[in-house]
């Protein structure tokens, strides 16, 4: 039964003429980068030069991340997300919109930046080189703004495809397929012929599949074939050689 399984989710990946990547985790370890940022948030009471002004920023972070994360489960707010996001978070808080947007902007997109280069992942160069060898199209598509962040990676590859789920024409976060499939009408490919690069199995492997995308998710679990439930099949790998392995035995 298992091996039938993943002849059937082979077949499908066999004629993959892109790769669709997630950013964040995907493309750089977050780990790393989060234990960079936490020191660097410990320092928050001597830059502000208050304990006060330290927690609210802290808050503000916390419940930004607590926020975006429930957004995930509405289909279609029929608000735009790029404001919504901020505009929940300042309710809880007792703070105004812009006040959490700026200290969004700060301390998760602009300030980790510099640190980007030092914890990507091992031959993600090689990968975009070997990518571009084959006639592969590349793009990339998370959650978070994107543009800084391949700017603070150092990826100068010929990305076809950069979007965001707070972009006007996607409005909805991972797992819903809309991110996923303008990725595919912007490509005009279908997208089974679309390969779904990410590092979460409830966010990635699973909005892939609502799109009907095959999927290659980094952990450290690793399995020889494609696994999942009945609601998900993935590969899962640890190195962007191990992704080169997989699109090679697919094209």
């Amino acid at each position: 039964m298992y091996v039938l399984g993943v002849v059937c989710v082979v077949k499908r990946v066999h004629s993959i003429r892109a790769v669709l990547l997630d950013i964040d985790g995907t493309l750089y370890h977050q780990q790393s980068l989060r234990g960079l940022m936490a020191f660097e948030l410990s320092t928050v009471p001597l830059a502000l030069g208050s304990i006060r002004e330290a927690l609210r920023v802290w808050r503000i972070l916390k419940c930004f991340r607590e926020g975006r994360e429930a957004l995930r489960a509405i289909e279609d707010s029929g608000v735009p997300l790029v404001s919504l996001q901020y505009s929940l978070v300042a309710e809880r808080v007792c703070v105004t919109p812009r006040e959490v947007e700026m200290v969004v902007r700060e301390w998760m997109y602009r300030r980790p930046l510099k640190y980007l280069r030092i914890c990507r992942r091992r031959d993600m160069m090689e990968f975009f080189q070997f990518a571009a060898e084959r006639g592969l199209r590349t793009g990339v598509f998370s959650d978070y703004p994107v543009r800084e962040k391949l700017q603070g990676l150092g990826i100068h590859a010929p990305l076809t495809v950069e979007l965001c789920a707070t972009d006007p024409e996607i409005n909805a976060f991972k797992p819903n397929p809309k991110g996923f499939l303008h990725a595919c009408k912007l490509w005009n490919l279908e997208p089974g012929e679309v390969l779904y690069v990410g590092d979460r199995l409830e966010v990635d492997a699973c909005g892939a599949k609502a799109a009907g995308m095959p999927c290659v998710i980094f952990s450290r679990r690793t399995s020889r074939g494609f696994a999942g439930d009945a609601k998900t099949k993935y590969r899962s790998i640890t190195t962007f050689r191990g992704l080169c392995d997989v699109i090679y035995s697919a094209i």
